[in-house]
């Protein structure tokens, strides 16, 4: 059974290509969400295993919408995916519930392997 990844990017190219190729090495892309607001608005609909939660956003930073999504499904493993990766985001991101920051500049290989170790530990 595939491992089911909600992808949230604002930028319409880089949400596109990550789901695309999320989808091309086994991940079955169940939503997509250009915001926070929208990816609020359709994890229980979507139930995804993981988000990949991009986190500057004009409507509603990804940390804010950890917070919802972590209180409307509290299973779901949220991994905040940003190129501003710093301590304090680090910090900030496991308060509102991700279960870890990763920087864009580790790259998509990178991602995939912490997407399914997440799923091994929020199953086992």
């Amino acid at each position: 059974m595939a491992i089911r990844v909600m992808v949230v990017e604002d930028t319409d190219h880089v949400r596109d290509m990550l789901a695309t190729m999320l989808e091309l090495d086994g991940f079955e892309v169940v939503a997509k969400a250009a915001g926070g607001h929208a990816a609020v608005a359709t994890i229980a609909d979507a139930a995804p295993d993981v988000v990949v939660m991009d986190y500057k956003m004009p409507d509603m930073d990804g940390l804010a919408a950890t917070r919802e999504i972590k209180q409307k499904a509290p299973m779901v493993g949220v991994i905040v995916y940003t190129a501003y990766l710093d301590d304090d985001l680090e910090r900030r991101a496991a308060e509102a519930g991700a279960a870890l920051c990763l920087g864009k500049v580790e790259g998509l290989e990178q991602l995939e392997r912490r997407i399914s170790e997440l799923c091994i530990e929020l199953m086992g």
